[in-house]
């Protein structure tokens, strides 16, 4: 393997898994580029990564990653500031509400939730394809326990997307010795997924359907997305990486 250092654009880098992933990543000597719609988040991470990792550890680029111009535009330049790219990790998403219950508000919420969970991703990927390395890529995308087992909505639907558009990409990219995988979280508590809506009772339920007895952390799960990105995963492609702590078991 070359001596330069490996480079990873983490989506949703400002906070959250996000970010753990960036740590994770810049603590094993990686340069990371950092994308999120908020500058302000963004600049905080940064900040820290450069600080411990020194001025050339990260990178940013504040964009609506849904957007096929702004994605045009900020991502490539992003990949020539990091020097090329070896992994890309989807990880940005979330849950869009729909805003109400007639037919046009189900559609509003079922299309904002498509654009966050999948053509963040499909976009990002696309738009960084050109810049992969040859010697070892790696594409890790971020799924949820919810397309396992539902229970979201439009949310559970766009996440269960992810697994078939990873499936065929790395079938695609498996004979570049470029890997595709997923990550697929249950419960992850110290994030703002949740926002104001989680109560004591529904993190107790959520934590007894465990068999670790625990909530998961941002950690857990950055620290699988690192050994996936690594050069030691490279006969692993195609696959569904749960980090549940047991929840869902199997699949």
């Amino acid at each position: 393997m070359s001596d330069t250092p490996r480079t990873a654009v983490v989506s949703g880098g400002g906070t959250g898994v996000g970010l753990a992933t960036a740590r994770a990543l810049a603590a094993r000597g990686y340069r990371v580029g950092l994308t999120s719609r908020r500058a302000g988040p963004l600049d905080e991470a940064v900040g820290e990564l450069r600080a411990g990792y020194g001025d050339d550890a990260a990178h940013r680029a504040a964009l609506d990653l849904a957007d096929p111009a702004a994605v045009g535009e900020h991502l490539p330049a992003l990949a020539e500031r990091l020097g090329g790219v070896d992994v890309v990790v989807n990880n940005a998403g979330g849950l869009r509400p729909a805003p109400d219950d007639t037919l046009a508000g189900i559609a509003e919420g079922w299309s904002a939730d498509w654009a966050a969970n999948v053509l963040t991703a499909v976009l990002s990927t696309e738009a960084l394809r050109p810049h992969l390395r040859a010697d070892g890529a790696r594409i890790v995308n971020v799924g949820s326990i919810a397309a396992l087992r539902g229970g979201g909505g439009s949310y559970s639907a766009t996440k269960a997307a992810l697994h078939g558009w990873t499936f065929d990409l790395a079938a695609r990219l498996g004979p570049t010795g470029c890997t595709v995988n997923i990550v697929v979280p249950g419960y992850i508590s110290r994030t703002g997924f949740f926002g104001g809506g989680m109560t004591q009772a529904r993190h107790d339920r959520l934590v007894s359907q465990t068999v670790t007895g625990r909530a998961g952390l941002p950690e857990d799960v950055a620290e699988t997305i690192a050994w996936l990105a690594s050069p030691e995963a490279g006969h692993i492609t195609g696959q569904v990486i749960q980090v549940n702590g047991g929840a869902v078991m199997g699949r």
